[in-house]
């Protein structure tokens, strides 16, 4: 797998050259999107280096903290190019991603490996109920238009930002919960790990990783409009899907390894944790980033989008309510994304 991440770097000259010659649209959208996925599994890769040894809990918050930040920086250009519809379909392509596509796939390739793999209860249903809080963030802006349409824009942006500001405290208060006040839940995996990189070259590493994906965000974001015309595919589909996809490589490829290690808490931390701080670290961010810009964005998504994040998490919490899982349930949590993917493309 090394290898493959390796061999997919070529993608970053050949986006520069790309965009240099003036290439196609749809080529360049292609190309830096491509090149965006290593970038982000050494932002990963860093981390775990950082955090080798740290447990569960800090391990699984770090590793989703960095891969997200390839998401919030994505967010930060598509803001700045008025393309809010992309990143709110960006963020939503990250919630299901995280819990069916991350979840489904870690589920799967541990289960086909270790019969039955457990995991603490506690922690997981803790993490659910954040993420549970999230979604009734994230579907009342929508209700309160649906039932006061005569409401000015005004209003919905002071809802939006109030609502922004109540997630970012829960997401303080969850690090508190699971970093000290009841880190003891989190710690039943501790495992020392040799790290493999000193922190020095860990912490290059992650600042060139980091910064190589601004510039190649930057141009991916450029070419979204032009590609779109192109290839025929709408903003939903290439935010849902494409966008978040990219941005899900770290934890993709993190939750997977943890999880063929039979470390499932810390592989549930990775993707619950990931799919919650989209929620309640990202939008908000991006909502009350969007303040000192012309197309500001609201916390107002269409229902489409939130019936997939409502049944994602619905269907996750099932999943993990029993402590363990096994490679149907993995099976199941990916036919559930199939099924979603499916319909985000073929929505008009």
């Amino acid at each position: 797998m090394e290898k493959i991440f390796l061999a997919l770097l070529v993608f970053i000259p050949a986006t520069l050259i790309a965009a240099h010659i003036l290439a196609a649209p749809s080529v360049v959208f292609l190309l830096s999107a491509a090149a965006i996925i290593p970038l982000a599994k050494y932002i990963g890769e860093a981390t775990e280096e950082i955090t080798a040894g740290a447990g569960p809990a800090l391990g699984g918050f770090l590793n989703a903290t960095f891969g997200n930040a390839t998401e919030l920086i994505i967010g930060f250009f598509a803001i700045q190019a008025g393309l809010v519809s992309v990143v709110k379909a960006s963020i939503t392509g990250s919630i299901i991603g995280n819990l069916l596509l991350v979840l489904g796939t870690a589920m799967l390739t541990g289960g086909l490996r270790h019969k039955n793999q457990k995991f603490n209860k506690t922690s997981a249903m803790a993490a659910s109920s954040t993420m549970l809080l999230a979604v009734i963030a994230l579907v009342m802006p929508a209700i309160f238009v649906q039932t006061a349409p005569l409401a000015g824009g005004g209003r919905v942006t002071d809802l939006s930002v109030f609502v922004s500001i109540v997630m970012l405290a829960v997401y303080g208060a969850s690090l508190l919960f699971s970093l000290r006040t009841h880190r003891h839940l989190y710690e039943d995996e501790v495992i020392e790990l040799e790290p493999k990189w000193s922190m020095r070259k860990s912490l290059v590493i992650l600042a060139l990783a980091t910064a190589a994906v601004s510039w190649m965000s930057e141009i991916l974001v450029s070419s979204i409009a032009p590609a779109i015309h192109t290839l025929g595919w709408t903003p939903l589909f290439i935010g849902v899907v494409l966008i978040a996809i990219v941005g899900n490589a770290a934890e993709h490829t993190s939750a997977i390894v943890t999880a063929v290690k039979n470390r499932m808490d810390l592989a549930l931390h990775i993707a619950i944790g990931s799919a919650t701080q989209i929620a309640i670290f990202v939008a908000p961010v991006l909502v009350l980033f969007s303040l000192f810009f012309k197309a500001q964005m609201s916390l107002v998504f269409n229902a489409f989008e939130l019936v997939a994040i409502v049944l994602s998490v619905l269907i996750t919490n099932l999943v993990i309510q029993d402590g363990e899982s096994n490679w149907l349930e993995g099976l199941q949590l990916l036919m559930a994304y199939a099924i979603m993917a499916v319909a985000f493309f073929l929505h008009p």
